[in-house]
């Protein structure tokens, strides 16, 4: 593995879903916020500040809800073929934390395989350009507080914010109850009645009635990655506090009815105040789940920001 951070996709989108991998160089530190009520994980525990664990080697990024964590074993063993991973008697250890979207209520019920995340790899690249319904934002919708049928794509943006070489790039899988809004407070993205209008102009209280969304059926996903030198505990920090980016752009935000988390991953010499780095991260957060929405498709016969309102 080179070192530099690469980014691969598997898309579905005749089923409406896929899967993302994000593959990283020797060293990478990384913890992890859960601030959703219903996240769906594996390998989460070992994020924590105070686990031994502080380098992993991937994140998987995945549709299919607890399903589609089967496809880790893809990226284990992309990983194990090249010999990467923690190093034990015998042999090394991929270390792969992964956490899925709930995107089987569209499409047709498929959820990405441990196949597709191993070509997903094969595919990775240090180039992060490709966006919208793409990879594990393929089978991403937004808005569905008042119901799928009013709901609206939404998909997977990125976005970097830079202070002199220091550099933070938020990538985000933006599948959330609720409502998608810009700077201004305008919503841009979310349900929508019979007439295209937002239900939520109409008087903010609607959205405060009882989600007509199941279970889990939601869940934002975020990986936040920094060449600024952090500890496991700051990187836990810089996951946290860009929480604030993702209550920024999105009402209602971290729902009983979503499993949002944030990864971070640090890798680097860098230096700067963290609190500075804290808030570039949230607004790198912020910036990227706007992205995913205004780079989204149509798909299952689910309306698209650009496909009804211009980009």
């Amino acid at each position: 593995m080179d070192n530099s951070f690469r980014i691969g996709h598997y898309s579905d989108t005749e089923n409406v879903t896929g899967c993302t991998v994000i593959l990283c160089p020797p060293g990478t530190i990384a913890s992890c916020y859960i601030c959703g009520s219903a996240p769906g994980s594996r390998e989460l525990a070992l994020l924590a500040p105070e686990r031994k664990i502080e380098v992993i080697n991937a994140i998987l990024l995945t549709g299919g809800s607890a399903f589609g964590l089967d496809a880790a074993s893809g990226v284990m063993k992309y990983l194990e073929e090249r010999e990467i991973g923690y190093a034990t008697s015998s042999g090394a250890v991929p270390i792969v934390p992964a956490a899925v979207i709930f995107d089987l209520n569209i499409g047709h019920n498929i959820r990405p395989t441990a196949k597709n995340a191993y070509q997903a790899c094969l595919q990775a690249k240090p180039e992060f350009t490709d966006q919208g319904s793409i990879g594990a934002g393929t089978g991403a919708t937004v808005g569905k507080w008042a119901g799928l049928e009013y709901c609206m794509k939404g998909g997977l943006g990125i976005a970097e914010v830079n202070m002199g070489k220091a550099w933070v790039k938020a990538i985000c899988v933006v599948n959330s109850v609720g409502d998608v809004i810009d700077a201004n407070g305008k919503i841009i993205a979310g349900a929508r009645n019979d007439k295209g209008q937002f239900i939520a102009q109409t008087g903010f209280d609607m959205r405060w009635r009882l989600p007509k969304v199941g279970f889990t059926e939601n869940t934002v996903l975020s990986t936040i990655i920094t060449n600024v030198h952090l500890s496991k505990l700051e990187a836990y920090n810089l996951a946290r506090r860009a929480q604030n980016g993702l209550a920024r752009a999105i009402i209602p935000a971290n729902t009983s009815f979503d499993g949002d988390i944030i990864f971070a991953l640090s890798k680097g010499s860098e230096k700067l105040d963290k609190d500075v780095l804290y808030e570039m991260s949230a607004e790198a957060l912020r910036q990227a789940i706007i992205v995913g929405v205004r780079k989204a498709q149509a798909l299952a016969g689910i309306p698209a920001l650009g496909d009804t309102m211009g980009t």
